[in-house]
């Protein structure tokens, strides 16, 4: 394996995230993920500028670094002008990079993220439509979502949207020109590459723990979703 922070000080957001962090816990006290759950900023940071690459590989093989709501409220507060969701973002990077996602409960998560939001966006130019938000996958949406779901054309169109339309507005229908656009801005900086990764590796992971592997919502994602 290559030398995981001579690959980490590669990342830009790494180096404008890391400053010098003083461990004085500001970061931590203004997070809304850190209120919520066991996620740390202050402690991810402190144990990043160790440059220990043990504990850097724990890091890349665990839940914390998925926690982070990528706010940035860290970054209005620290004193010292580090930005610790910076520093996140290259760790997730990192971790997919290098296949270390796999090896945790909330890395591997990112391959339901990989199908949902990322395939949203290429197929419809939308990271979240409203024909793809169903009751059977987000029960919590409701009756009412349920109701809306399955009377959507009349309701939209009554709310004046451009839903199914080819023309301007809320809901319209991507043109086919924007769609390409959009892979190619994928295919540019690096984003293709990084959601074949997510699959390939999660393919991997599937074949280890024996659990069916194919495409869309198939047993490897549902097993994701509801782990």
């Amino acid at each position: 394996m290559k030398d995981l922070y001579k690959e980490l000080d590669k990342d830009l957001r790494y180096l404008e995230g890391l400053k010098s962090c003083l461990n004085c816990g500001v970061c931590t006290a203004i997070c809304p993920a850190a209120e919520v759950s066991d996620y740390d900023p202050r402690r991810i940071v402190d144990t990043i500028q160790k440059r220990d690459e043990s504990e850097l590989e724990k890091l890349l093989k665990g839940d914390e670094i998925w926690m982070c709501g990528e706010c940035l409220s860290c970054k209005t507060r620290c004193p010292r002008g580090n930005t610790p969701g910076y520093i996140i973002q290259a760790l997730r990077a990192q971790s997919i990079d290098t296949g270390m996602f796999t090896e945790s409960e909330q890395g591997r998560k990112q391959l339901a993220v990989k199908r949902t939001v990322g395939d949203h966006i290429l197929k419809y130019g939308y990271c979240v439509y409203i024909d793809e938000v169903d009751n059977d996958m987000y029960p919590e949406q409701g009756p009412v979502w349920k109701w809306l779901r399955e009377n959507r054309e009349s309701m939209l169109e009554r709310l004046g949207t451009s839903y199914n339309k080819n023309q301007s507005g809320t809901l319209r229908n991507t043109s086919q020109g924007s769609l390409v656009d959009l892979q190619k801005i994928f295919d540019e900086t690096g984003g293709t590459k990084r959601l074949e990764k997510i699959e390939k590796d999660s393919a991997e992971k599937a074949k280890e723990l024996n659990i069916d592997f194919k495409e869309g919502k198939d047993d490897y994602f549902n097993w994701l979703y509801n782990e």
